[in-house]
């Protein structure tokens, strides 16, 4: 007797493996490496704006207000809400016009690809 197949599964084997709430926000707001727009829900937003810093700002470094924008505007064209949110969320510091990362690069860790 045959055993019905699983729908959760791919058709030759191995069961699907869940996304993360990470990985699904990414999905529904990363196309083609560019962010189509900003979460309204912070909730949302707080799971992106990780891998905002890390594709944005992988060095842990000082950067000119010039430069944070024009990393930002790579992904996004409403720099200063990136900037606000990276700022006030704790992921960037602001002191006299230059940022930088308050987490640390992660050892091993590769920025996200997009």
């Amino acid at each position: 007797m045959v055993q019905p197949r699983d729908p959760d599964s791919p058709p030759g084997g191995e069961p699907l493996r869940r996304l993360s709430p990470e990985e699904k926000v990414v999905r529904s707001f990363f196309r083609d490496g560019r962010l189509v727009s900003i979460p309204a829900k912070p909730s949302k937003r707080d799971l992106l704006l990780p891998v905002i810093l890390d594709r944005c700002f992988p060095e842990d470094r000082p950067y000119e207000e010039k430069e944070v924008n024009m990393r930002l505007a790579l992904l996004h064209p409403d720099v200063a809400a990136l900037r606000r949110y990276l700022v006030d969320g704790g992921w960037m510091t602001r002191d006299a016009g230059i940022y930088r990362r308050t987490r640390p690069v992660e050892p091993g860790r590769e920025p996200s690809g997009g």
